[in-house]
Formats: C-alpha cells, structure tokens, sequence
C-alpha cells in the first residue's frame, strides 16, 4: 500500500504535499498550501508551518507551543470545504477546511476560513477566521 498523503488527496505523500514541505517546489495554489500546511502540521513540521506563513502575522514567539501542540494531538482528517480564487493566477485566495483530531483521546476540529496571499511570488498563510 502507497503512503497516502495526511492531507487526504488521495495521491502519495512524495507526489502530494512532501515536495512542497521539503521546498523543491512552490505550493502552485492557495488550496495546494492549504493541504501542505495540514500535513506539516500532522508531522510537526514546525519549519514549514513557520516558513509558509505570512511574514506580517507569523507567530515566531509560539515556535514551541505550536510543536507541542501539533505533536500532541492525533490528526484524524482533512475536509475542503470551498475554495474562493487562490487560483496560480491569483493574488489571494480562501480556504475553508475542517480538520479533525484527537486531543487528549477526545474528539475534536478546526473549521476555519484561511485568507492566503503571495508574497514575495510564493503562496503563504495570513490569517483564519474560525468557525
């Protein structure tokens, strides 16, 4: 069996979201971001989660809570919801996901409307509103 990609797209984690994660190419979209930000999570990536994240709002001071946090937890799931442009030709971009996991053996999710732009050429996160 192929090790499926977190994110839930059905493709391989080396054709999906790794090579995004790992830098040797560009989140093409706002969803393809979206996906990867989801996986890095999952894996406590906390490099990437920092590196794609909007310079403007990136969260440096929380570096250690986030990674405690994202390896505490059991990512069960992620659910697109809609997407609003964020499309290769676009400047900014929406995402509403639901992702779920497990804290502490109980059930629990982020739904979230995500705002995403390009900066400097290269899709990042800014903010969400939740839900």
């Amino acid at each position: 069996m192929p090790n499926l990609c977190p994110c839930g797209s059905g493709q391989t984690y080396t054709d999906c979201c790794e090579p995004i994660i790992s830098g040797k190419r560009n989140a093409e979209t706002a969803l393809q971001l979206m996906r990867s930000r989801y996986t890095a999570f999952s894996k406590a990536n906390v490099d990437y989660l920092l590196r794609s994240h909007a310079s403007q709002t990136r969260p440096v001071k929380d570096r250690k809570n986030i990674e405690r946090w994202a390896k505490s937890v059991v990512w069960m799931g992620l659910s697109i919801i809609s997407t609003e442009s964020g499309e290769a030709n676009d400047e900014t971009g929406y995402v509403e996901f639901k992702a779920t996991f497990l804290e502490k053996g109980k059930p629990d999710q982020i739904h979230e409307r995500s705002l995403f732009h390009r900066e400097n050429g290269k899709w990042v996160y800014v903010s969400g509103m939740h839900f």
